[in-house]
């Protein structure tokens, strides 16, 4: 039975509400460990083309010209980056609020320890990137090591299958979900540059109207679609960056009713994102050359280390550390049906930070070689985290007894 399985059987719905609620988590699950696989084949083609014969044409096709806008012109890596990376921070931003509304995140019991853990999982590693890199030319990127890809995280953690208990899947996913957040956070407030205020007011006003629009009960998704798009065009001429709104779009998709529109379109947004829009990204930004000396000056280099240590030692103490003292002092609640060794291999794992990592590199550094160097730490990092990760929740899920391994309802459906 299969990990998604195993969490529907845990909590088989006995009614419409129930079915409402675990069905989309189950999706969610199903969607990003898929995703995970797609952004892996993206990454390896990104690599192999960029190290190829071919290896120019691969960056002739990303400075093409894709969107000539007024004041602004996008070749193929802005657009992805600028543009459909905005649809990401959407839904990840319809995620964040569903989570808040209604989710993990709405009891703060049982929120606190993954909160807890993922704010130690961001804090630790940037110390620790910052300790390396102070008074460098690479200090600037202390928020590279802070955040953990989803899809690769739900991805590595789905191999094991049922031998990892549901709780601390939900755990995982929760801690993923405010790591995001901070993310979007630090982005905002570290990596943004000069404010055009003019712009930026027009991109609040077609926000207000949205909402009003909204809070009448006039939903129109081409209306949307519109204003949206507007939206976005003045948060990229604001200075702002433009993915930021995006998140400030999905805050204003009505949530009201017997089935909130943020969920419809959430749920038909979130396999583009998964699919087309982070595999596009990581094909446009993985491409590193690894010939000649790139990979023995980037092991010599302070932000290539500062990436490597802040994603695999501080997101082991950040999460998993931090994680054990809150339950030690009654702040959280162990998740159910594992052990210190369960955390410990979900912080292992959360040091996989591809995506946002990579995405926080470009914002960092404007020099071609430190954002080669940042790449290769986290490529390294994310691999060494997720050998290490894998093992120790296998180990875990080895010396787990049978009735912490298969805690409620699913032990008695599995074992027919």
């Amino acid at each position: 039975m299969s990990l998604v399985s195993r969490l529907a059987a845990l909590v088989h719905p006995r009614g419409p509400v129930v079915g409402r609620v675990t069905r989309p988590f189950a999706r969610f699950l199903e969607l990003e460990a898929a995703s995970g696989l797609m952004l892996l084949a993206a990454t390896a083609l990104a690599v192999a083309w960029a190290n190829s014969p071919w290896s120019s044409s691969y960056g002739h096709l990303l400075h093409v010209t894709a969107l000539p806008l007024p004041g602004v012109e996008l070749d193929v890596h802005g657009a992805i980056d600028d543009g459909l990376m905005a649809l990401f921070f959407f839904v990840v931003g319809l995620e964040i609020r569903r989570e808040v509304v209604a989710g993990e995140l709405r009891d703060r019991r049982t929120a606190t320890l993954p909160v807890v853990a993922a704010l130690g999982g961001m804090v630790v590693p940037a110390v620790i990137y910052a300790l390396i890199n102070s008074g460098h030319v690479g200090s600037r990127g202390w928020g590279i090591p802070m955040a953990t890809d989803i899809a690769f995280a739900v991805g590595v953690v789905s191999l094991l299958g049922r031998r990892v208990p549901p709780a601390l899947t939900i755990f995982l996913l929760t801690a993923a979900v405010v790591d995001d957040l901070g993310a979007i956070a630090v982005i905002a407030v570290f990596y943004t540059g000069s404010v055009q205020f003019l712009w930026l007011a027009a991109a609040g006003a077609g926000l207000l109207a949205l909402w009003w629009i909204g809070r009448k009960g006039w939903w129109s998704p081409w209306v949307f679609a519109v204003v949206g798009a507007l939206v976005w065009y003045a948060t990229l001429r604001s200075g702002l960056h433009a993915t930021l709104a995006g998140v400030a779009l999905a805050m204003v998709v009505p949530r009201a009713g017997a089935e909130p529109v943020a969920d419809r379109v959430e749920e038909r947004w979130h396999p583009w994102t998964s699919y087309v829009v982070i595999p596009l990204f990581a094909l446009a930004n993985a491409g590193v050359a690894l010939g000649g000396d790139a990979v023995s000056d980037a092991l010599s280099s302070r932000v290539t280390w500062g990436v490597i240590l802040g994603l695999v030692v501080g997101k082991v103490v950040g999460v998993a550390g931090v994680g054990a003292l809150a339950i030690r002092t009654g702040i959280g609640r162990r998740p159910a049906g594992t052990t210190g060794l369960h955390l410990l291999g979900v912080g292992m794992v959360a040091g996989i930070g591809f995506t946002m990592s990579i995405f926080v590199t470009l914002l960092a550094f404007d020099s071609a070689q430190l954002i080669d160097e940042a790449k290769i730490g986290v490529f390294g990092a994310s691999i060494v985290a997720a050998a290490l990760g894998l093992t120790t929740l296998w180990v875990a899920s080895q010396r787990a007894t049978p009735r912490s391994a298969d805690v409620g309802p699913s032990s008695t459906a599995d074992s027919t």
